[in-house]
């Protein structure tokens, strides 16, 4: 009769070696999982810059939350991915000290590419559509008072190099609601300053008509005036674009940036002030002085007018203090 051995794998080669064939097996595994979620994160990609024509931006930021999402996802399966594990990528995200909205755009990203799976036959089940998300603006963004708009928007002046274009570039970031990406590619043909408006070029390039008050086309006529045609000059052809570099070139949004963080700092302001705090600051103030919901959420470009309600809820907030602060039962 023959003896049939019932040991363990363990007990026959001793756990080290166990513990090692296990790895060998795993990895392997962990790195084809891997590459595989990569290819698809940039076939995914491809498919929204070819095929749902989206702008740049757009496609890029999907990218860049894919990328999070592969680096979290470790060489894990996307297939067979239950909710209970998938729900700890939210709360990862908090870890790594994102705010509330980069979250809830990370959640909707990868809500988005599922789907995309999904159609591709990649999945069978979408877990992602299960994955709550944090709730928007959970701090008010940051709105800055009209004198102190006045004080920032006065900022650029002698002997600054270029301040009238600087001083058109924020009077228009406030005068319009403009995103920085918009207000980095206006064109001089998008500016009508007899008409006193602009053509604003949004998401998706979606256009749309905002109106320029007088001391706004007072900036840019002052810029275009004595500022742009040297700048214009610096490079051959002369670029279309209406903010330019000290190069000739378009200025970039990054600049824009610098830019404002610099004459905030000039003025005292705080340091997380950035040209959104403008757009809020517009919206903001619209509503404060009586205009309708429905005409705010066209000019700042909005598809759903859920997203231009935050800014009454901003306001809410400082009715909320200015409640708190004078009245005597408060």
């Amino acid at each position: 009769m023959v003896d049939i051995d019932f040991r363990t794998t363990n007990e026959k080669w001793g756990p080290s070696h166990a513990m090692s064939e296990h790895r060998k097996k795993i990895k392997p595994r962990r790195v084809a999982a891997a590459e595989n979620a990569a290819r698809w994160r940039e076939a995914f990609v491809r498919y929204l810059r070819s095929e749902c024509h989206l702008a740049e931006n757009t496609v890029v930021a999907y990218d860049r939350d894919l990328r999070r999402f592969l680096n979290w996802l470790g060489g894990r399966r996307i297939e067979g991915l239950p909710i209970s594990e998938l729900s700890g990528y939210p709360a990862w995200l908090t870890e790594q000290e994102l705010a509330p909205a980069s979250i809830s755009r990370h959640v909707v990203s990868l809500k988005v590419f599922f789907r995309y799976l999904q159609l591709e036959g990649a999945l069978n089940d979408n877990q992602a559509e299960l994955l709550g998300t944090q709730k928007l603006w959970q701090r008010v963004p940051t709105v800055l008072s009209a004198a102190e708009i006045d004080k920032l928007l006065a900022a650029p002046k002698p002997p600054r190099p270029w301040w009238r274009r600087d001083r058109a570039l924020l009077e228009l970031l406030y005068a319009t609601g403009c995103r920085v990406s918009e207000l980095s590619t206006l064109r001089t043909r998008d500016v009508h300053l007899a008409e006193q408006h602009c053509l604003c070029h949004g998401k998706g390039d979606k256009q749309r008509i905002v109106p320029l008050g007088k001391k706004a086309v007072a900036a840019v006529r002052a810029y275009l005036e004595h500022e742009r045609p040297k700048l214009a000059g610096r490079t051959e052809p002369a670029a279309a674009f209406l903010l330019l570099s000290s190069r000739g070139a378009r200025l970039r949004r990054e600049r824009i940036w610098e830019l404002l963080k610099l004459y905030a700092r000039a003025v005292g302001f705080a340091a997380e002030l950035s040209p959104h705090s403008l757009r809020h600051s517009f919206a903001t103030h619209l509503l404060a002085g009586g205009a309708d919901l429905r005409q705010v959420q066209e000019m700042l470009g909005h598809a759903s007018i859920a997203t231009t309600q935050i800014y009454t809820h901003v306001d809410h907030s400082r009715l909320k203090k200015v409640h708190a602060a004078f009245h005597p039962r408060a």
